[in-house]
């Protein structure tokens, strides 16, 4: 865990779960965990003994780390998800000029603060207060003939980065069995479902059952009010029976056509977009943890060197200055650490009011000694010459 954190991963919340998956963006099929699966002691026993604020629920099963917002676009006709939108629009209005809808459909109070279409504010590592970047769907455009026929962009935060990690339950007690960890990037907030562990193969939807008791419903009304004509006709019962199947039989293989078509985009997008896993993550996170104490102590040493004394707080600002001037991002910089690095390798000095100041260049490489790649590039340098 430390090692995730000091590579500047953050766990992801409920409220950030809820703010990621309150929208569609690829999946349309609710994805469920099987959760019997899933170990729940190691977590549970871990977080017990080192506490962690604003654990999500399912903490004592999987855990989810997350670091970087990024932005993925899509552009196309968009036909299906349109004629969708426009049937949803006018089957909200008929439920609300009726009045059925606040019988049926009612919001949770956390739910109703979570705009699915608006803007996703999610607190970011490199800002000081929090990053904000909206979302373009096709459900809140306005759709008229001319974009209809014509081809929309739609946009979608994303995870940069996303790591999983989770035990598989066993019958056994061997408290050695290994644990998953599994390594992403570029996930869609809205498909974040992709990493979930152990996933469920989805089954019909609440659209899907209505469909088929409407349509029941419908098929034994017309063929009950058939039967009691003077003249009942059997050929036109027989007909609506026939159509009444054949409408339940195509909306199942239709179900199952989209369940094989989301078995495919999983495989597609987890062959994509999975970085590693097991060891080949812990290494990865190993190296950028290096190379990002390796920077901060550089940066923090450049300062110093041409600012010639300044107090931490006055390194930190100049250093957040300075990769804003570059690079045009905004973070939060740790000098502390930077300094604290800087003064074991004896490279700073610190006087009696609190200021630092920097030894000189060659003086540095001399207390820092040789590097491995130095080292090694001699070594070659030699073995060449021989």
């Amino acid at each position: 865990m430390q090692v995730v954190e000091k590579s500047n991963f953050k766990i992801l919340t409920d409220y950030e779960i809820n703010v990621a998956l309150s929208a569609q963006y690829r999946l349309n099929l609710p994805i469920k965990v099987d959760e019997s699966k899933l170990d729940k002691k190691l977590l549970r026993r871990y977080f017990s003994k080192y506490p962690h604020d604003d654990l999500p629920l399912f903490a004592d099963k999987y855990i989810i780390f997350r670091r970087g917002i990024g932005i993925d676009r899509r552009t196309d006709y968009f036909f299906k998800t349109k004629l969708n939108t426009i049937l949803a629009r006018w089957w909200r209005r008929f439920l609300k000029y009726t009045g059925i809808k606040r019988f049926f459909f009612r919001k949770s109070s956390a739910q109703s603060k979570i705009d699915p279409g608006g803007r996703v504010q999610i607190n970011s590592e490199a800002e000081p207060d929090s990053l904000s970047v909206e979302r373009i769907r096709i459900e809140n455009m306005k759709l008229s003939i001319s974009n209809l026929l014509s081809k929309n962009t739609i946009q979608e935060p994303t995870f940069e980065r996303i790591i999983v990690l989770y035990r598989l339950a066993s019958d056994e007690v061997d408290e050695d069995r290994g644990i998953y960890v599994k390594h992403f990037k570029n996930i869609p907030m809205a498909d974040m479902e992709i990493v979930l562990p152990e996933k469920q193969i989805p089954s019909l939807t609440p659209v899907d059952w209505v469909k088929f008791v409407v349509s029941a419903v419908i098929g034994l009304v017309t063929v009950v009010t058939s039967l009691q004509m003077p003249k009942a006709d059997i050929r036109i019962i027989s007909g609506i029976l026939s159509a009444l199947v054949g409408y339940c039989v195509k909306t199942y293989f239709t179900f199952q056509k989209n369940v094989v078509a989301y078995q495919n985009l999983i495989a597609r997008s987890v062959y994509d977009k999975q970085l590693d896993s097991g060891r080949g993550t812990l290494l990865h996170l190993c190296d950028d943890m290096i190379q990002q104490e390796v920077k901060e102590v550089i940066v923090s040493f450049f300062i110093l060197m041409q600012k010639g004394t300044a107090t931490r707080q006055d390194i930190d600002l100049h250093c957040e200055e300075l990769i804003k001037k570059e690079f045009d991002v905004n973070c939060n910089f740790d000098v502390d650490d930077a300094v604290t690095k800087l003064e074991k390798l004896g490279l700073v000095v610190r006087d009696a009011e609190g200021n630092y100041s920097c030894v000189e260049l060659k003086h540095a490489n001399k207390l820092i000694g040789a590097t491995a790649e130095e080292i090694v590039m001699k070594a070659r340098e030699g073995a060449d010459i021989s």
